[in-house]
């Protein structure tokens, strides 16, 4: 299969030379969280959530709490003074890892690894991630800032103990004081510098991290974003990586007010679940997935978005593409006129996936597996076909009215080394690949 990839991954005809990335960015620092608690001299102790960490004995709490589960959670640490205590410490630690964060900045990483291309980044870039970025990405000056913006990622193993503690599974305890990247604040400089920069593709993320602001707050930010975006001349497509949020107003109010005006967007299985949730569309009484996405309804909810949120001859929207993600499979979804190229992007998208994971060059055989569904149909609700699998042909096309789809399986890794950033490498590769006619 990973054979038949390569002779299908063809670069487009028109490709592009400048691609402008915003708007998070940050440093994402992995390490040991007992570790990192016992360096600044807590103890063990009883557990407790907290909504909002105000000190280093609510996050121990909070932190013990999770790590006593098992489970995952991020939460906003509110003091500034102790939270650059915090992050200093964490930053110093012997063994700490630090990594590009944020998905604006990890998408240009992804893009800068193409010599032929110029990428600029624009987002609250601090002198760590600055070291940390790959000398192509250009940053503009009014981008950068004194400190970093920092993501603690306190990591625990399975079966750890800390005092009375013992952690079922292993996990991760998120947390940040990262008013910037919650505000958008570099929104306006990212736009600003466009002119300059003369993009022939733009890729806005950050969208999500707004959700932690006041309701007020968040309206205004939104109308001010859609005034942003709005500047961005209409000849230059844009893309929208989306990512993890709770909140079905703030994400129906992105599905009316943003998504008419970008071209294409990326997502994953939960934002998909959650899109249609939120807007009452297709499977919306479906409360999870149950395993792998049946393919059969991810397409009907990628249907309906572009056909009722999409480019269509009696609405004016800009949106005519939707790159979807999930562990076993990729589909793109793509109004017919406006893109070509389809089969190598979401090739490409797919053996990035199994590549990234793994750590490899290429696709190694003896590290992935299939876990994709040997046959699917392609509706739940409309016409459809059944797909049948075949590793010699990896991409399977289908149309209904006036919509293409590209499906490819994923060779999965089975014991990744890092998944942090998977589905912005994926966004990325199949954006590098995707040929755009702005008709």
């Amino acid at each position: 299969m990973a054979a038949a990839w390569d002779s299908l991954i063809i670069q487009p005809a028109k490709q592009w030379s400048r691609v402008a990335v915003g708007v998070n960015a940050c440093v994402d620092v992995i390490l040991s969280g007992v570790k990192l608690l016992q360096a600044l001299g807590l103890d063990s102790g009883d557990g407790r959530d907290h909504s909002v960490l105000h000190s280093t004995t609510d996050l121990k709490e909070a932190f013990s709490h999770f790590m006593g589960k098992g489970a995952a959670a991020e939460r906003f640490f509110s003091d500034a003074a102790s939270f650059h205590h915090v992050a200093q410490t964490a930053s110093e630690y012997p063994g700490a890892q630090l990594y590009v964060g944020g998905n604006a900045a990890l998408i240009g990483q992804k893009i800068a690894m193409n010599p032929d291309l110029k990428v600029m980044l624009c987002g609250p870039i601090g002198p760590k991630l600055h070291e940390l970025l790959d000398e192509n990405v250009i940053v503009p000056p009014e981008s950068m800032q004194e400190l970093d913006e920092f993501h603690l990622i306190l990591e625990y193993q399975a079966g750890e103990e800390w005092g009375q503690l013992r952690a079922p599974n292993a996990n991760r305890f998120i947390f940040s004081h990262d008013l910037s990247n919650g505000a958008m604040n570099m929104l306006e400089v990212f736009v600003s510098s466009l002119e300059e920069f003369q993009p022939d593709l733009v890729v806005l993320s950050g969208l999500h991290m707004i959700e932690g602001q006041n309701k007020e707050v968040r309206r205004k930010r939104l109308l001010e974003a859609v005034a942003a975006i709005s500047d961005i001349p209409t000849d230059v497509p844009v893309h929208l990586e989306l990512a993890s949020m709770t909140d079905p107003d703030l994400m129906s109010e992105i599905i009316h007010q943003v998504f008419p005006l970008v071209d294409s967007i990326g997502l994953n299985e939960q934002e998909l679940l959650f899109l249609t949730q939120a807007a009452a569309g297709p499977h919306a009484a479906l409360t999870s997935w149950n395993g792998i996405p049946d393919v059969g309804v991810v397409s009907d909810i990628l249907f309906w978005i572009l056909k009722e949120h999409g480019r269509t001859p009696t609405k004016d929207s800009d949106l005519t593409r939707i790159h979807f993600h999930t562990l076993a499979y990729h589909v793109l979804a793509t109004v017919d006129g406006y893109w070509a190229n389809q089969v190598a992007t979401v090739a490409a998208g797919a053996r990035v996936a199994g590549t990234q994971a793994c750590a490899t060059e290429t696709i190694d055989a003896s590290r992935v597996f299939l876990k994709a569904p040997r046959e699917f149909a392609t509706s739940r609700i409309g016409e459809s076909s059944v797909v049948s699998l075949n590793p010699t042909e990896p991409v399977s096309e289908w149309h209904r009215d006036g919509i293409s789809f590209h499906y490819t399986p994923v060779l999965v890794c089975k014991d990744p080394l890092r998944t942090v950033g998977l589905g912005d490498a994926i966004s990325a590769e199949g954006l590098l690949y995707s040929e755009f006619s702005s008709q």
